[in-house]
């Protein structure tokens, strides 16, 4: 075998005679010949008082000669270890064991100290653990070696017990010891425990040492203590890049991003040069503050270093792109690269799910999120696998896009790739499904989760709460409480909501007490909405009203959206016209605003109001509203605007929907006026849902459900038409509108008809 090129690999010398080159291994069989590993290729080696020419071979042959048998200098399996943590191979590292073992070395106790650390750094603490039980005697390097087993794989409370059984042998800590433990104790964000090893560290008067400063300092930013972590970095006697790394991206990861570009200037002007991780964290800080100039001065500071080709520096770069909106550049720079790695691929799939936050309008952040969705598909074609957080990222674009089908085979890789059982994954597989209408699928991946966070009850609970299941969301509600987990603001917003939708109001009120006397949380909003909401629905207009007065702030348009629509359901037209106005003076530019003003007015024949307020829309440009759909059908998506008759297959649209409309004329249907201001006011308007839909009649299995995405608030009356599909076809629809989702089947919907405003 060849050579390992030293870069690749440290060089193993054979001592052997050197006359026979072309027999090694067969002379190795002589117990009379030794192997020394050794970081040098090119020495005479002293063996058993005599000068003998060496020959270098690769690791894997040095490997292939230890299992011949000869006797080994214990000084070169330290070298061979070394190597086994390099290329983090645990086979190789247990087939040395074995050979220490078989010549009687494991009596070395530096030797097996060592594989101490080496099964550590390989992932396996059982051996490590065996193995320190087992040394002839124990010092505080093999104390220090098995914390660090510890704290490097994701152990730290393990790590901490071994730390304080150190204490308790009798055994000193050395500062290496105390920063370990300190690291263990931020994995844990255990304050509690860093305070005590600080103290400790404090009577030994060790707070100055570098490595412990450092430590101290993250344990304190972990913890969210900013103001402890910077005492921390200022005790350092000699801060190396490291200390300034660790204070920077403190800084940045508590909100104090100025104060993380000040030590960053300060860092420089002491003339300590940046590393590759300084740069990521100072990229950080820029990109918080969404400071592209700042970010790009930063970037020329890298290429000035020579990080130009600096995988983690590109990806931070990148990422500063995606978070300051600009995504083509960004772009630009991921096609550059010439090679990527899974931190990339995440960023630009996260960026792409924030692209559909700061998209100017709905089609925008659709496109946004289809894009993630191909970049994720060239992911899993590049041979890379996918992680926890391209999960996450991938399941929660699809939440937004209502892609089932999409989300469904994302559920099957992760059933494939081991990554099903993590709860993060799990969670927003739960909430996938419950945004896409799926909410037994959703109910099954939530029994079927080993270990369940709050935000995976509170998930589900909203999700049952969403799908008009009152009854299992209050039972899971209560199955939550039991199992000890704390409810939050978010997890009773889901249990008002469920009370809200079943008229529930004793059980409200008491939830509602509840939230503030047991849990001291202070109603929101979205509470006071969901109470709000349940008096409307029963009828009871003037104990809602009395609630909005009753509230703390102003209330916000969807409360008198939610309100408008009651009282017009319910006849008040008095305080219907108060909400409404109260309506415009929140949102005067908004076209739903003024939508929901003529609604009130039509229904109470207020027809010189009507046309007042045409006239107001007309002069504000609000005459037309931005109402898109989408449908996606085999990976492809597919648009509508009202009216749309560009499409290739708009004549069959239009002529299903003319059907339809003549078949639910017979079940009551009755087209109601639109509030759309066309040039020929009695053309009648097709909504771009019911165009959607239509279209997803025509080219999807009659098993399928069909999945729609609207970018405004549905209308009764398309909202009335599709119910009466449903019940034609025998068609689950599920249209997701701006406001909520709603789930049609066999002529009902889960928002119980509540969910209209207009």
């Amino acid at each position: 075998m060849a050579s390992v090129p030293w870069a690749a690999a440290a060089a193993c010398t054979l001592e052997t005679k050197s006359r026979q080159p072309s027999s090694s291994l067969a002379a190795l069989k002589d117990k009379n010949h030794t192997v020394s590993y050794q970081r040098s290729g090119s020495k005479l080696i002293q063996l058993n008082g005599n000068s003998e020419p060496v020959r270098s071979l690769g690791f894997q042959e040095a490997l292939s000669v230890l299992t011949e048998g000869p006797e080994v200098q214990t000084s070169s399996y330290v070298s061979l270890l070394q190597e086994c943590v390099n290329r983090k191979s645990l086979s190789n590292a247990e087939i040395i064991h074995a050979h220490i073992v078989k010549t009687g070395s494991h009596q070395d106790f530096f030797v097996m100290t060592f594989l101490v650390n080496v099964y550590g750094k390989c992932g396996n603490m059982g051996k490590a653990q065996k193995v320190f039980d087992n040394l002839p005697r124990i010092n505080v390097v093999s104390w220090t070696s098995l914390i660090s087993g510890y704290v490097q794989n994701s152990q730290p409370e393990l790590a901490i017990h071994v730390f304080l059984d150190m204490l308790e042998a009798g055994n000193y800590p050395t500062n290496v010891t105390l920063g370990t433990a300190l690291t263990a104790c931020s994995s844990l964000e255990s304050i509690r425990l860093g305070k005590q090893i600080h103290a400790y560290v404090v009577k030994y008067q060790t707070e100055g040492d570098t490595s412990v400063g450092n430590s101290l300092c993250s344990l304190y930013s972990t913890c969210g203590s900013l103001n402890s972590a910077i005492k921390a970095f200022n005790r350092i006697r000699e801060k190396n890049v490291m200390s300034w790394t660790t204070v920077i991206g403190a800084s940045g990861e508590n909100g104090e991003a100025v104060q993380g570009l000040r030590f960053f200037s300060k860092m420089l002007s002491e003339g300590i040069q940046p590393n590759e991780f300084t740069l990521t964290s100072i990229s950080s800080v820029c990109g918080t503050m969404l400071s592209l100039r700042l970010g790009a001065q930063v970037h020329s500071v890298g290429i000035k270093l020579g990080y130009a080709s600096n995988l983690r520096v590109r990806n931070s770069i990148m990422y500063l792109y995606l978070k300051c909106g600009l995504f083509d550049e960004a772009q630009k720079l991921f096609d550059g690269m010439s090679h990527v790695n899974l931190v990339t691929w995440n960023a630009m799939i996260a960026g792409h799910a924030q692209m559909m936050d700061l998209a100017k309008d709905d089609l925008s952040a659709h496109n946004g999120g289809t894009e993630a969705l191909r970049i994720f598909s060239k992911l899993n074609s590049s041979g890379m696998k996918p992680d926890l957080y391209t999960f996450s990222s991938i399941l929660t674009i699809c939440s937004r896009l209502v892609a089932l089908e999409q989300g469904e085979q994302i559920h099957a890789l992760t059933l494939k790739t081991g990554f099903l059982s993590d709860v993060v994954v799990g969670t927003a597989l739960v909430n996938m499904y419950n945004k896409c209408g799926r909410i037994e699928r959703a109910s099954r991946v939530f029994v079927e989760m080993s270990t369940r966070t709050l935000i995976s009850w509170t998930s589900m609970i909203t999700g049952f709460a969403n799908h008009g299941l009152s009854h299992q969301a209050l039972q899971l509600f209560e199955d939550m409480l039991l199992a000890g987990v704390r409810p939050n603001q978010v997890t009773f917003v889901g249990a008002l909501a469920a009370c809200s939708n079943a008229g529930m109001v004793y059980e409200a009120l008491g939830y509602f007490e509840m939230m503030q006397k047991e849990y001291k949380i202070k109603p929101v909003m979205d509470h006071y909405m969901c109470l709000i909401d349940m008096f409307v629905r029963l009828g009871r207009i003037e104990e809602a009203f009395d609630f909005i007065k009753k509230m703390d702030f102003e209330p916000n348009e969807v409360i008198w959206s939610v309100f408008i629509a009651g009282c017009r359901r319910h006849g008040n037209m008095e305080l219907g016209f108060y909400a409404a106005e109260q309506l415009l003076k929140l949102k005067p530019k908004d076209r739903e605003s003024y939508a929901m003003l003529l609604d009130i007015f039509v229904s109470a024949g207020r027809w010189e109001d009507v046309a007042v307020v045409k006239n107001l829309m007309r002069e504000e440009k609000l005459s037309e509203t931005d109402d898109w759909s989408w449908i996606r059908i085999k990976d492809k998506v597919y648009s509508f605007k009202s009216n749309d008759g560009l499409h290739p297959q708009s004549a069959e649209i239009f002529k299903v929907l003319d059907e339809l409309v003549e078949k639910a004329k017979g079940f009551g249907y009755k087209q109601q006026e639109s509030f759309e201001l066309t040039d020929e006011e009695s053309a009648s308007v097709y909504h771009s849902e019911k165009l959607a839909i239509a279209f997803g009649l025509l080219n999807t299995p009659i098993v399928s459900p069909i999945l729609v995405i609207k970018s405004t608030t549905m209308c009764r009356d398309c909202h009335n038409f599709i119910k009466i599909i449903t019940s034609l076809t025998a068609r689950e629809i599920i249209v997701r509108d701006s406001k909520r989702l709603h789930k049609f089947v066999n002529g009902h919907c889960t928002c119980r008809d509540f969910g209209v405003s207009f």
